[in-house]
């Protein structure tokens, strides 16, 4: 599927695009790649079907716990999530068009310092062609993400040091001016 600038801003603007979101507990998916699989297979068979209909997709698992994460694939010309649609423009011209890809989106405080890490996942003619191999792909991503997500340590905020700040006393001496008569 190709779009050129101006449809893909109107259908994100619009919010026609096929969305879906699926919570779960990391309980439910601990980190077995055979418990994540049908999370990513229905993830994947979405975009495929997206692609069919010549739609954008964001499709989203989000998972609950000590440490939340939300997973989302979405189809773009370029790796910015669908919230920064509008920066696409500083990037591609009017008028031509240009073919989607799939993007893997991990959003979390605890998987860097901006909360947000977006990688090329596939193009649509791999994921049309091997969408077995794009979800094995994808579950690999999804338990490395998790990982990084447990395994993340928060740098320490400085706590505020409360300056203090030493006025130099200044002393000035008045000259004694003295009056001729």
């Amino acid at each position: 599927m190709k779009i050129n600038l101006k449809d893909l801003n109107d259908k994100i603007e619009n919010q026609d695009y096929i969305q879906d979101l699926e919570t779960v507990k990391y309980a439910a998916i601990s980190k077995s790649k055979s418990k994540i699989k049908p999370y990513a297979k229905k993830m994947v068979k979405e975009v495929v079907a997206a692609f069919k209909h010549d739609s954008l997709v964001q499709t989203q698992l989000a998972v609950t716990g000590q440490r939340p994460v939300t997973f989302a694939l979405e189809t773009n010309i370029i790796n910015l999530p669908y919230a920064n649609y509008k920066k696409v423009a500083n990037f591609f011209e009017e008028g031509q068009e240009y073919g989607l890809n799939v993007y893997f989106e991990t959003r979390s405080e605890y998987v860097n310092v901006s909360h947000f890490r977006i990688d090329q996942l596939a193009t649509e003619e791999e994921i049309e062609q091997d969408s077995d191999a794009v979800v094995d792909k994808l579950v690999d991503a999804i338990v490395e993400k998790i990982k990084v997500v447990r395994e993340y340590k928060k740098t320490e905020s400085k706590a505020k040091t409360t300056k203090t700040t030493t006025k130099k006393k200044t002393t000035t001496k008045k000259k004694a001016t003295t009056k001729k008569k």
